[in-house]
């Protein structure tokens, strides 16, 4: 299975990410979320491919997520469209890492949930 790992090189999570998919040999096609950041018509698409709200996206401990304040914008109504054009303006909006697969995006790093669906 070869899987579309979105991450942003320095972050910490993301380096515990990779790693991981490099010591269960799941193969990957790595993308810099910032250099070239997810448009709103793929975050459209994978947010498609999920069952969780679109503010599961946000990187809520991002600092443009608190000077935004996104948060208020998004308990207030803010709709799907207009949050994949604000995710699509900033990569650092976007919480990381995102693996995309054929049928399914995982969000995060969470090694259990990345068990089930990648090992």
């Amino acid at each position: 299975m070869s899987v579309f790992f979105i991450e942003y090189p320095k972050c910490s999570t993301c380096k515990k990410a990779k790693k991981w998919l490099d010591e269960h040999g799941v193969d990957y096609v790595d993308r810099h979320i910032v250099e070239d950041n997810p448009s709103a018509e793929e975050l459209a698409q994978w947010h498609a491919m999920t069952d969780f709200p679109v503010r599961r996206f946000f990187n809520t401990s991002g600092m443009l997520y608190r000077e935004q304040n996104i948060k208020a914008k998004l308990d207030a109504g803010m709709s799907d469209k207009d949050a994949y054009q604000l995710l699509a303006t900033n990569g650092m909006l976007v919480k990381r890492p995102l693996i995309i697969g054929d049928d399914f995006v995982l969000v995060g790093f969470k090694e259990t949930q990345w068990k089930e669906q990648l090992a």
